[in-house]
């Protein structure tokens, strides 16, 4: 018998006290880099979760989405791009380019096929990088939490660009955090190469996108105009009226596994 969603997620803290991160473990890149990840088996397409700048894979919404599957009997992936979480590396050498390879080798060396992309934030612009690389029968879907396509291009000043320009890292306040955020010009080059709004993203699978209406870092209307350049029908978009940019409340993070359990099995 297949447990409710809500079941299952009000379950999914005690067992992730109960497993911790035991379950973590370490793939070696070309380059040497060690990147930290869990992995459970299950049926269905392997729901990969992205995270968000800055982030990793301890974050509330990747745990919730990862217990769900375990405890359903789903695949899922979680993973710390390099320089990030428990991952070897350098944060300030990180790219989107970089971390889009990074996600496409642990596909191919762990799930055994189609996944189901869910990227918060940063993590569905690369959500969207990662689905145009793989082939079209490895694309189960999509899921947007926040989805940030183009972040580079907006909300900067002009003063701001062009120290990125100049190769000057740029440092703001961190509503999130003590430690100021830092944009590496390495990571603002990649950004501006790899922009896909003002064109048609030619993707066909299923997309759903969840987005606060209150959210102070990516506005709202950056999920029209995603769903407009998908050239996919089967977009939809759940705006949370009251929804910060983190979608991280009891509420928001019901929604997005039942978001997750009608994406993998489809009635």
């Amino acid at each position: 018998m297949r447990l409710p969603a809500n079941l299952l997620l009000a379950l999914h803290m005690d067992l992730r006290h109960e497993r911790g991160m035991t379950q973590t473990r370490f793939h070696a890149m070309p380059d040497g880099t060690h990147l930290a990840f869990r992995f459970t088996p299950g049926t269905g397409p392997t729901i990969v979760f992205l995270p968000g700048y800055m982030s990793d894979m301890a974050g509330g919404k990747a745990s919730a989405v990862f217990d769900w599957a375990a405890a359903s009997g789903h695949a899922c992936l979680l993973l710390d791009y390099s320089g990030c979480g428990q991952s070897e590396g350098e944060f300030a050498d990180g790219t989107l380019s970089r971390w889009r390879d990074e996600v496409l080798t642990l596909i191919e060396a762990i799930c055994p096929g189609p996944v189901l992309l869910a990227g918060s934030s940063m993590g569905g612009w690369l959500m969207l990088m990662v689905a145009l690389a793989l082939p079209p029968e490895m694309r189960a879907g999509l899921i947007g939490i926040a989805a940030a396509p183009d972040f580079t291009l907006w909300g900067r000043s002009e003063e701001e660009k062009a120290k990125l320009a100049a190769g000057e890292a740029v440092f703001e306040p961190n509503p999130y955090g003590p430690e100021p955020t830092p944009t590496y010009p390495g990571f603002w080059k990649d950004g501006e190469a790899n922009k896909m709004l003002a064109g048609e993203i030619a993707l066909d699978c299923p997309v759903r996108l969840l987005h606060g209406q209150d959210d102070p870092d990516v506005p709202w209307e950056i999920a029209l105009r995603l769903a407009a350049a998908l050239r996919a029908n089967d977009v939809r978009i759940t705006f949370i009226k009251d929804g910060d940019h983190r979608l991280s409340r009891e509420e928001d993070i019901a929604l997005l596994v039942r978001t997750v359990a009608e994406l993998v099995s489809p009635t």
